[in-house]
């Protein structure tokens, strides 16, 4: 099961992703949510809370990256939790990614906040992943 949170403060998009990201249900909705932001000028992906990423999630990941840089967009990742690190490491994909520290995410959500109000959505996605 994939659940997402979606805020938008001023020109930050925070996408709060929770559970596994292993089918390609909740890859496609992981894209519809992010692309769903393409006014933000960055978009902040919280993968703490995902505990599996599969091939067709990594790709997603890829696509998104391009989508954003083809829009001027900064998108990143922050914190991935142990095994979707591992499985970033092992694709080798690390490098192409910008992993946001929390004191850059905390100055990001300060800087947004400052300029206006949240816009919250909660989505609840549920795929049934055996």
């Amino acid at each position: 099961m994939l659940y997402l949170g979606i805020e938008r403060i001023g020109e930050l998009g925070v996408v709060e992703c929770k559970g596994r990201i292993v089918q390609s249900e909740a890859a496609y909705t992981l894209r519809e949510a992010v692309t769903s932001l393409g006014e933000a000028r960055t978009i902040v992906l919280d993968l703490s809370e995902v505990s599996a990423i599969e091939s067709g999630g990594l790709g997603m990941l890829q696509f998104l990256q391009r989508w954003a840089c083809d829009r001027s967009i900064q998108l990143k990742l922050f914190n991935p939790a142990r095994p979707v690190r591992d499985r970033l490491e092992h694709a080798g994909a690390t490098l192409e990614f910008d992993i946001a520290t929390l004191n850059e995410l905390m100055t990001l959500l300060a800087v947004a906040g400052s300029h206006s109000l949240p816009e919250s959505n909660q989505i609840a996605v549920a795929h049934n992943e055996c």
